[in-house]
């Protein structure tokens, strides 16, 4: 069944995010706050992995980095971007408007916790090519997996920030059921090297996102997201970043 992957993953999260609403009650706020520290710092090290894998490369006997420029002109060019775009105080707007329409308008961490989730479970190439997977060839293995990370994700996120974390399923059920119906116009897009550049940028935004959890809001990452975009296109350009 096509879809399936995406019906599965949105499962998770909720699922996810229902474990942790439950046993977060059974912290104390302080506790609650190292909870939403430790799993920045587990998102961090997640991120950190992910982009070494795409800035690293073995040469002889000898590790070698590479692709700064392509990091540099990504994040920075998709940042002026998000910035003029406002996409932040969009996600802010809808994530008020689900605010009210759930019955939480007493929540103050909800448009946060919201914001918070949908970044974490939405950037990364393991949406794409699954979904991509998902509507040409009906294989919804990546996202199964996926669905088991989102899964202890949302239900640690939930426990420390609210419920929030929970409605991150809808962003995720539209992106990915998005690029699984157009999985066929997208797949030529989407080569090897246009996934390790999307990749690379993606964990990156992940680690913003980490560093958010920790440290508390000091990075706008939505309005850094066009550079995901860039990553994709700079993968055709003729010169090497």
């Amino acid at each position: 069944m096509i879809g399936l992957g995406t019906i599965i993953n949105c499962a998770a999260i909720a699922a996810g995010g229902a474990v942790g609403h439950f046993t977060g009650k059974l912290f104390r706020q302080e506790q609650q706050a190292a909870l939403s520290r430790t799993c920045g710092i587990s998102v961090m090290f997640i991120a950190i992995a992910g982009a070494m894998q795409g800035m690293m490369r073995i040469d002889g006997n000898a590790i070698v980095s590479g692709r700064s420029m392509l990091v540099v002109l990504c994040l920075t060019l998709g940042t002026i971007i998000g910035e003029l775009a406002g996409i932040e105080k969009g996600f802010e707007r809808f994530g008020e408007w689900l605010k009210e329409k759930t019955g939480n308008s007493g929540d103050k961490q909800f448009v946060t916790a919201f914001v918070t989730a949908s970044l974490t479970v939405c950037i990364g190439a393991m949406a794409i090519v699954g979904a991509i997977q998902d509507g040409i060839l009906g294989d919804y293995s990546t996202l199964a997996v996926k669905a088991v990370l989102d899964f202890i994700i949302v239900a640690v996120m939930t426990s420390s920030l609210g419920k929030g974390c929970v409605f991150s399923a809808i962003p995720v059920f539209v992106f990915e059921g998005v690029i699984t119906v157009l999985a066929h116009l997208v797949s030529p897009i989407m080569t090897d090297s246009a996934i390790a550049s999307l990749s690379l940028i993606g964990s990156i935004l992940i680690f913003c996102v980490g560093v958010n959890l920790v440290w508390g809001k000091t990075i706008r990452v939505a309005n850094m997201l066009p550079a995901v975009i860039l990553a994709v296109i700079a993968a055709y350009l003729p010169w090497t970043f």
